[in-house]
């Protein structure tokens, strides 16, 4: 089996110094180096640590050496396009799964940045992570099966108020919403 730890790590942002500090407990870079290049042997310990240091679930750690992983295959840049430094697997939204569960909005009639047929993909978030929502679109339950969805604007202990994208429709606000998910991606068919 070949792991996955560097384009994870890579598609995330992060250095082998912040995986390495993010484990539970903390190790080196040195470590995570050696682990993600194969030259010291992933445990199961150590992919549940890393996996939970990058925010993704085990198993998405591991491929198998037969299967075909769609890969990252172009870079545009300032310059054009350009070939990736390295061959890098592209990851699906689901592997890159946080805590909170993914819900899939379907947009039927175009509203604002959004077209018909969009997708956007939103991921539930705890109370404490509510300072990642400001300014981003959010979709909340209402009563009666309904939803809201829009840019948060503000946020209280027990409401959310949304900015539609429409224009001339006003302001909503959802008291105590059972739950809400951030906007973290947009598929759109070309």
């Amino acid at each position: 089996m070949i792991n996955r730890i560097r384009d994870i790590r890579l598609q995330k942002g992060m250095t082998l110094a912040q995986v390495a500090a993010a484990c539970e407990p903390a190790t080196t870079a040195q470590t995570i180096g050696r682990l993600e290049t194969g030259m010291r042997n992933l445990s199961l310990i150590w992919m549940n640590r890393i996996a939970a240091a990058l925010e993704v679930e085990p198993e998405v750690l591991l491929r198998s050496e037969s299967s075909s992983e769609p890969q990252l295959t172009a870079i545009l840049t300032r310059k054009g396009v350009e070939a990736p430094h390295a061959p890098t697997d592209a990851l699906l939204p689901t592997a890159l799964a946080g805590d909170g569960a993914l819900r899939v909005l379907l947009i039927e009639a175009g509203c604002g940045d959004y077209r018909p047929g969009d997708q956007v993909w939103l991921r539930e978030i705890s109370p404490n992570e509510n300072s990642r929502a400001l300014n981003r679109d959010v979709l909340a339950p209402l009563p009666g099966g309904r939803f809201a969805f829009g840019r948060l604007a503000n946020q209280t202990a027990d409401s959310l108020t949304l900015l539609p994208h429409g224009t001339g429709e006003e302001q909503v606000i959802v008291e105590a919403p059972a739950w809400y998910a951030v906007a973290e991606m947009l598929v759109r068919k070309l």
